[in-house]
């Protein structure tokens, strides 16, 4: 339905632009437990790669809205129009 890509419109501060893929926890925690225990590191590697979600590049909200939707189209005319 949605392509990599694909604009979408924000639902909190209305921008359209293609979404940003954001995962939780920190890098550099990360890298500290790869460095010190692998099993660890491993568990949350997983748990970050698993936690990712689209977020609108402006104001970090999270799931922005397809433009063809049909509340898309409604908050394209209301901050566009």
């Amino acid at each position: 339905m949605f392509g990599i890509g694909q604009k979408k419109i924000c639902d909190n501060c209305g921008t359209i632009a293609v979404p940003l893929s954001i995962a939780k926890g920190n890098i550099i925690i990360e890298l500290i437990l790869w460095l010190m225990f692998i099993i660890p590191g491993l568990i949350y590697s997983i748990w970050r790669i698993s936690s990712k979600y689209n977020a609108c590049p402006s104001c970090k909200s999270k799931n922005p809205i397809g433009l063809n939707t049909p509340k898309g189209i409604k908050l394209a005319d209301k901050y566009t129009g």
